[in-house]
């Protein structure tokens, strides 16, 4: 679907026919034109046949045994592959008690070859258009709503490099957080950068709450640009101070995700070197255990190990949160399935 298509459509049309079609789509939820009976038969026949609400196909859905995660694979029109997953947090007894995220991808594959990801070995293809964004959320809005539930939070954290799609990721913000749109919350959205210092820029001067995160997974340059080819053209202190512009015009906390990897960056001297590093105001950082990609030799720090590293850069005054495992048995990395 396009709003600029519907918007020549509806050139003619009273003003408050932009805000039935948001309600349909976005509140009703519903899977084509012919459901929105509050527009008229010519013109909900004429958006079908110009702009169909879904272009994106669900292809194979796998779910985790305790039901806590959902991955979709969708099929494009292209054909393409687009992965999406929905991570529901907290009790499951109680609907107030739980927190819904849906990680929506960016990019059909990626273009930085990250060692550590699956999505990095597919190779770059193409970018996502703001609705094939969008419409990600949506799928999982409907998944949602039949638990009388919604989407809380979404993060662009799948496949791609956010940044390296930059016009397209923020229309599909504005979307996603239009009161007449999904209604998500500017703070409960979050995008995640492996370092483009240009995106970090363009970012700060945006007037938005959204939040932002850095994949850094490494306290050293030598490592990182092991582990991310891109930190050869963007060095750790280059996004560090790109982000303390971000925090000083904005204000506003920045995540930093560490992916615990055995034997390669979860030493003791990594975590002293990383709380160095990370020492200063409204910086965060984000321990996550490695979900295993089938073709990578790399394995998940141990729990006594992740327990033993988050300790370190407490004592040494970091403020750290640990993310809850997902997906792992149903292959919840990005990239996995449509790898596949």
């Amino acid at each position: 679907m396009s709003f600029q298509e519907i918007k020549k459509i509806l050139e003619k049309e009273p003003a408050f026919r932009l805000k039935q079609i948001k309600k349909a789509v976005f509140g009703d939820l519903i899977e084509n034109w012919a459901e929105a009976t509050t527009l008229s038969l010519d013109l909900r026949q004429k958006l079908e046949s110009i702009s169909p609400i879904y272009e994106l196909t669900p292809e194979k859905q796998l779910t985790s045994k305790d039901g806590q995660t959902i991955k979709v694979l969708l099929s494009a029109q292209d054909g393409s592959k687009i992965e999406a997953v929905l991570m529901k947090h907290g009790s499951t007894g109680s609907p107030q008690a739980t927190r819904n995220t849906v990680c929506i991808s960016s990019q059909i594959g990626c273009s930085l070859g990250c060692q550590f990801c699956a999505t990095g070995q597919l190779g770059f293809k193409r970018n996502l258009s703001d609705w094939e964004m969008v419409e990600q959320v949506l799928f999982f809005a409907k998944t949602l709503k039949k638990e009388a539930k919604r989407v809380d939070n979404v993060v662009f954290m799948g496949m791609g490099e956010p940044f390296l799609n930059y016009d397209n990721v923020l229309s599909a913000v504005k979307i996603i957080n239009d009161q007449f749109g999904l209604n998500v919350g500017a703070r409960h959205i979050s995008i995640s950068t492996c370092g483009i210092v240009e995106g970090i820029d363009k970012f700060t001067d945006e007037d938005l709450q959204v939040n932002l995160a850095i994949s850094l997974h490494a306290a050293n340059n030598i490592l990182r640009s092991k582990l991310i080819p891109l930190n050869k053209t963007y060095p750790i202190e280059a996004i560090l101070t790109a982000v303390d512009k971000y925090i000083k015009k904005t204000r506003r906390r920045v995540m930093f995700e560490y992916l615990m990897i055995a034997g390669i960056n979860d030493s003791d001297k990594d975590a002293k070197d990383l709380a160095r590093l990370l020492k200063r105001p409204l910086y965060f950082v984000n321990l996550i255990s490695y979900n295993p990609v089938g073709h990578s030799d790399f394995k998940p720090s141990s729990a006594d190990r992740i327990k033993k590293f988050r300790e370190l850069l407490e004592k040494f005054g970091i403020t750290v949160t640990q993310r809850h495992e997902f997906g792992k048995e149903i292959k919840g990395a990005c990239g996995q399935l449509a790898g596949k």
